[in-house]
């Protein structure tokens, strides 16, 4: 997808205006506009420059965005990509500062000379002319200030696409240009109507549209802030060793792959890399959320961003720049962000026709408060009172507001969303299915019962054992190996070895024939009592496998090795089920593993012995009895991830199966299932309670400010408390989204 940075853009109706004349242009098959970023992501084979052109055409500035998460923003706080930095809070504050200086002096002149007597030099109290030019000069001075609504509307008009600063420019324009008329009147044809000037409320409507698009900006600022924070923890050196074996700090853009970086304690990871001498503590909250540091050895990856809390390491750089786990993710949120969820295409459909018909109805409440002889004053009004509550900001913001915020969630919880569609859809999720290896499980076999037979020693079984699958590369035959390590078992030498594919091993160990393997192989080789047979078949029963071991005929017991589940998946899974989700295991291993590693995890529905194709038809039939989500991470996951509604990467898992999925999880577990589910859910609902107030307050307060409550109750709607309304609608939009930051979507207590 292309990223571009769009600029001009007030309001819903300016982002639907943009998204459609994009989606016009021959080769483009999607575009999605984020007011809340001022971004645009466009899909298809059109060029950058025929995409810029349809974008200028109509009004607005366009340039193709900078790579979110390259070494030119990880180096500085700044940086090109929109949703990062905040340009637009200061400028307005500039303006709102410069206009109170002017608007204040005219509403002493106005409101308080004209409400409550305040005193004023007799020229003007004596000279009603010279009062209303006085008024003039000061209103023209803020019009000027703020000339963005007017040059914006009126181009908006122009290209036929009527935005939000259309609505602004018309109703502080009809005040003014009113009070003008009022001024000629009594300047010239001896009119005493004073009390008729208007020029206090075009400027209140300007200057009370500032404070609201402040506050809006600041409030936008803020929901950008979990990917602020990953931008501040990056270093801008690194400590690399040289060709000549010297210590060198050096700029992070000059790392490349393969050089040499050092990191001592207190110092932040510059780049992913994999450790090469030392161990350390690494904290890695600001990737995984996971607040305990994690023991790091020679072998183990480090991330860029992670820092090293103890210990002193040498480490060799796997990732640099934009393919750093850090870059990546900035990346996702950042294209999350510049993507749209389905449910805001509702908001866009009444965006696209929201501000033609405002100014219709301005017009006709303009005519019939005139027709039914209310005068000129009251008319203008009501019209101008239509014009200004009218902004369809908060409708345009309801929706994009809250996935920005529920995106920056999900980062900090190590949970990253490639799209707005996969957080809104996520959260209705009636079935999960779930892989085994990797997955539920550490993907790792590892020994966990050690059966001698009775005249035996675990120690003398353990050594044999691991004398004989020393020189296999077998997964099970490293396992045993890991575990004589562990217990500090030294390998005898073995002459003579032999393996037999699928069945086991031989070896001659100090001048006896030893062997090792399934049952099938040593029970021809070696006596195996009723009592052993029965403890394997207890031990496969559990999902684990047997392997027996014998010197010469004699069988000196059975080592079982198994895949263990991974800590957090048992109480995942029940949390998940608590939340009226489905649970399905869905593996290629083997029946009676698959069920035993279910019963172990809590999971009533087993799906087992599948090919990866397969696994797609299952996840077919899934989806014919509800919403699926599929959870994987290897290469044979891919179709099915594809396949299903939404798919799920383990964090650790391969390129394939995250490139594949819709939702990945940084961490190696299952535990931010549950906390995806419930951010997902908990966004939506926040969505829904922005658009309901966004409708509902152009519901009531439209009919309100047209003077349709006049008849009945007497309520008149000052186009000064309109443009107050107005912008407040739009502030308490963007901070009901970001009560998102301060949810908590841990399992409750």
């Amino acid at each position: 997808m292309k990223q571009f940075d769009v600029g001009g853009m007030m309001c819903a109706a300016c982002s639907a205006r943009v998204e459609k004349v994009v989606s016009q242009v021959p080769g483009v098959t999607s575009c999605s506009v984020s007011l809340l970023t001022n971004s645009m992501g466009v899909e298809g084979t059109a060029s950058d420059e025929e995409i810029i052109k349809a974008v200028v055409d109509a009004g607005y500035e366009a340039s193709v965005k900078a790579e979110a998460g390259s070494s030119a923003d990880t180096r500085s706080d700044s940086t090109t990509s929109a949703p990062l930095t905040d340009k637009e809070t200061p400028l307005l504050k500039k303006r709102l500062i410069t206009s109170l200086i002017f608007l204040l002096p005219l509403l002493y002149i106005t409101m308080g000379h004209m409400l409550w007597a305040w005193p004023l030099p007799a020229f003007l109290t004596e000279n009603h002319s010279i009062m209303g030019l006085v008024q003039l000069v000061l209103t023209l001075i803020i019009m000027i200030i703020n000339k963005r609504f007017f040059t914006s509307g009126i181009k908006s008009a122009f290209h036929l696409a009527p935005n939000m600063d259309t609505l602004v420019a018309l109703g502080a324009g009809a005040s003014f240009i009113y009070s003008v008329w009022v001024l000629i009147a009594i300047s010239f044809l001896k009119s005493t109507a004073a009390h008729d000037f208007y020029f206090e409320s075009a400027a209140m409507i300007l200057t009370l549209i500032t404070v609201g698009k402040m506050l809006e900006a600041r409030s936008k600022g803020k929901t950008t802030d979990a990917l602020k924070g990953l931008m501040k923890l990056a270093p801008k050196t690194a400590t690399i060793i040289d060709a000549a074996g010297t210590e060198k700090i050096v700029p992070i853009s000059q790392v490349k792959i393969n050089d040499i970086f050092v990191v001592r304690p207190g110092e932040n990871i510059p780049v992913d890399g994999v450790i090469i001498e030392g161990n350390a503590a690494i904290n890695e909250s600001a990737l995984t959320g996971e607040s305990i540091p994690a023991d790091k050895q020679t072998g183990d990856t480090v991330s860029a961003a992670t820092t090293n809390l103890s210990g002193f390491i040498k480490c060799r750089a796997t990732r640099v720049g934009q393919d750093t786990t850090l870059s990546q993710i900035i990346k996702l949120v950042s294209d999350a962000a510049a993507t749209k969820a389905p449910i805001a295409k509702i908001a866009d459909k009444v965006a696209g026709i929201f501000v033609p018909t405002v100014i219709a109805i301005s017009l006709v409440t303009l005519g019939i408060w005139l027709a039914v002889g209310a005068g000129a004053e009251i008319s203008i009004m009501h019209a101008v009172a239509v014009l200004v509550i009218s902004c369809p900001c908060a409708l345009g913001l309801a929706t994009p507001v809250a996935i920005m915020v529920g995106n920056g969630v999900g980062a900090r919880n190590g949970i990253l969303f490639k799209t707005a569609a996969a957080l809104e859809q996520a959260g209705h999720t009636q079935i999960i299915a779930l892989d085994k290896t990797g997955t539920i499980t550490n993907g790792e076999p590892v020994v966990t019962d050690i059966i001698p037979a009775p005249d035996q020693s675990e120690q003398t079984l353990l050594q044999l054992a691991c004398s004989l699958e020393k020189k296999s590369e077998h997964p099970l035959a490293k396992a045993i190996t890991k575990k004589a390590e562990e217990q500090n078992i030294t390998a005898a030498k073995t002459q003579d070895f032999q393996i037999f594919p699928g069945n086991g091993l031989k070896a001659n160990i100090n001048g006896t024939i030893c062997s090792g393997g399934n049952f099938n192989f040593i029970k021809q080789l070696a006596n195996i009592t009723p009592a052993i047979v029965a403890q394997s078949d207890s031990l496969a029963a559990q999902g684990k496998t047997p392997l027996f071991f014998a010197q010469g005929n004699k069988l000196l017991g059975i080592i079982a090795v198994a895949d263990t589940i991974k800590p957090d998946s048992t109480q995942a899974i029940a949390e998940l089920k608590q939340m009226g989700i489905k649970v399905t295991l869905l593996t290629g291993d083997n029946e009676r593993t698959a069920r035993a590693i279910a019963k172990q995890a809590g999971i009533e529905n087993v799906i087992a012995g599948v090919l990866p194709q397969e696994k797609a038809d299952a996840i077919n039939k899934l989806k014919a009895e509800g919403k699926t989500c599929m959870v994987g991470d290897g290469i044979n996951d891919a179709p099915s991830l594809t396949t299903a509604d939404i798919g799920i990467a383990i964090g650790n898992g391969t390129d394939i199966a995250i490139d594949a999925a819709d939702i990945v999880l940084v961490k190696n577990t299952l535990r931010e299932l549950p906390i995806l589910f419930r951010l997902s859910r908990a966004t939506v609902r926040n969505i829904k309670e922005n658009l309901f107030w966004a409708f509902f307050y152009n519901v009531l307060c439209i009919p309100l400010a047209a003077g349709a409550f006049v008849p009945l109750l007497g309520w008149h709607l000052n186009p000064m408390f309109g443009a107050a309304a107005m912008s407040l609608s739009s502030f308490c939009v963007v901070s009901n989204a970001l009560r998102l930051n301060f949810k908590k979507f841990n399992a409750p207590k």
